[in-house]
């Protein structure tokens, strides 16, 4: 049965018509579910008996409950262990920035993608979240902490563009000016490198900033940490995410995570300067790296470079020309920084 927050307001009026209802209504549903935010159709004040018990009688109306909090002790960042309708979990969490607040979002329940490095994947996939259940961890989050949500990432756990349809409905429902009416240039999606999904996603012309999960700088480099590389090579990975930006205009970018003894040496600096010249070639592509020191788990032995060898990748990379940042380290107390979101108690 789908769920009612799935529906868009054209959808709704679809439905409202064939039942007998006004389809007037419809804009009425809408809010009350997604710029109020309720989580029972029954808190909808102006629609009358009949009406509730129509759409509860036609929909799934249940929406997922927050688990657990786990605040940080060393900065803003807060960690929520979301329990879903059929009692499965999964982790989101909110960072305090100066310009706002930002949640990262879960697109799987678990995540197939196998990367070495990353918790998420520890357990396999489960199955896709629905757009009302990555709604769920925006709106729960915002209600819970009595703030307005300036900027999404789908950055948690799972590869977003496996749950394509959804991720995209998502995005648009969450954007909608009748409900949160977060803009698409404040939505970042995290892939691993969905070739087809790249190429289908830029045709979307969805002002969102699509960030490559690279952490390699060469295909043999890439497949020892990121198993889907050997189903999609760097070189058509580099090449979709071009267009991309060509297609789109919008900056790319290109998620780094330096492991000590693994990518982080000067050579693999000047490698990675390499890819970037062999892939762009002559074109200019606006784009920016986004290192991340990386975030230790415990089913795993990779350790974070020295902050000496972190800061002589970043000047390698800045003097030749690349727009690079190190990422603050968010929450890492409460294991909700990259790569250690999980679809259980942490």
């Amino acid at each position: 049965m789908t769920n009612i927050r799935d529906l868009t307001i054209e959808e709704l009026k679809k439905y409202l018509t064939l039942s007998g209802e006004k389809d007037y209504r419809a804009l009425q549903i809408f809010e009350w579910l997604h710029k109020h935010m309720i989580d029972d159709i029954e808190c909808a004040s102006n629609l009358g008996k009949e009406l509730k018990k129509n759409i509860k009688d036609n929909f799934d109306t249940a929406f997922p409950s927050i688990k657990s909090e786990y605040i940080s002790k060393i900065d803003d960042t807060k960690k929520y262990l979301i329990r879903l309708s059929d009692g499965l979990l999964i982790e989101s969490v909110l960072m305090k920035y100066k310009y706002g607040y930002t949640v990262c979002v879960s697109s799987e329940v678990g995540c197939n993608m196998g990367c070495k490095f990353c918790a998420s994947t520890i357990g396999g996939l489960k199955r896709n979240l629905s757009p009302s259940e990555m709604l769920s961890e925006v709106y729960l989050i915002s209600k819970k902490n009595g703030i307005k949500i300036s900027n999404v990432v789908i950055m948690g756990i799972g590869e977003p563009l496996k749950n394509y349809d959804n991720v995209i409905r998502f995005i648009k429902l969450l954007n909608d000016p009748h409900g949160q009416n977060i803009s698409m240039r404040n939505v970042s999606l995290s892939t691993c490198g969905i070739v087809e999904n790249i190429y289908k996603l830029a045709s979307e012309n969805l002002p969102i900033t699509l960030a490559l999960s690279l952490h390699a700088t060469t295909q043999e480099q890439r497949e020892k940490l990121m198993p889907i590389a050997k189903m999609y090579d760097i070189e058509s990975v580099m090449e979709a995410m071009a267009y991309y930006f060509e297609k789109t205009n919008k900056r790319i970018t290109f998620e780094y995570s330096l492991i000590d003894g693994i990518n982080s040496s000067s050579e693999d600096a000047y490698k990675l300067i390499e890819l970037f010249k062999k892939s762009f070639k002559n074109r200019h592509i606006d784009f920016n790296v986004n290192l991340i020191a990386i975030n230790e788990i415990k089913e795993r032995s990779y350790t974070a470079p020295d902050r000496k060898k972190i800061e002589t990748f970043m000047n390698i990379l800045k003097n030749s020309g690349v727009s690079v940042m190190l990422r603050r380290e968010l929450g890492k107390d409460i294991s909700g920084s990259c790569g250690q979101l999980r679809m259980s108690e942490s």
